[in-house]
């Protein structure tokens, strides 16, 4: 059985889960990072080098990072990822678009407004990353004008690790600017009931 380390409330740790869910692949989870530990522990670290979540272990196979975690499990199960050359690359140019624009824009406001006590905070920083993401949000948000999803028609694993900031942006205390097309895509996703189990939930 697939077997995935990592604790619920990391976002990373969510696209995989939300990712099995809409495979229906059971898995075991183990909880790991933060205050569960484990990723520090020399076994772990012989799988994960970087010491960081998630980590999966499928029919032997030891794979880490999480956009290449989706593009594994959706390759395997032939779900949630075109076969078509162009249709493939689009969906990864939005996979690496949200680990090299979007998720590095979304996550300083994130870990001030979250992780951080209140007399920590770093009101600049916040500001500059609710700055940075509005930006990139509009640039979603033309993509979605003529489609019910980041790629085309039908959900993807392009949806899902965007999806998953989009909630992260929604639930921050911070100005967004109004975008009817990422509104109406988040609403989508929202029905889902993958979507509802592991990414709407407060944010920790």
């Amino acid at each position: 059985m697939l077997k995935i380390w990592g604790r619920e409330n990391s976002s990373n740790v969510q696209k995989v889960l939300w990712c099995c869910e809409e495979l229906d692949l059971p898995y075991d989870r183990v909880d790991a990072g933060m205050a569960f530990g484990v990723t520090t522990e020399p076994d772990y670290l012989a799988m994960n080098p970087n010491g960081l979540i998630p980590t999966i272990e499928d029919d032997g196979l030891v794979l880490w990072e999480s956009n290449a975690i989706l593009r594994y499990l959706a390759s395997k199960h032939q779900a949630l990822y075109p076969s078509e050359l162009r249709a493939r690359a689009d969906v990864d140019r939005w996979l690496d678009w949200q680990i090299s624009r979007l998720g590095p824009a979304v996550l300083p406001a994130f870990f001030q407004l979250i992780r951080n006590a209140p007399e920590k905070r770093d009101v600049q920083a916040v500001e500059q990353s609710a700055q940075a993401t509005a930006q990139l949000m509009t640039i979603l948000d033309r993509q979605l004008a003529d489609r019910p999803f980041v790629c085309g028609d039908a959900l993807t694993i392009a949806d899902i690790p965007n999806g998953v900031m989009a909630h992260r942006w929604k639930s921050l205390d911070i100005e967004r600017p109004a975008l009817a097309h990422v509104d109406a895509w988040y609403e989508r996703l929202s029905e889902r009931p993958a979507y509802q189990q592991y990414v709407l939930r407060p944010l920790s």
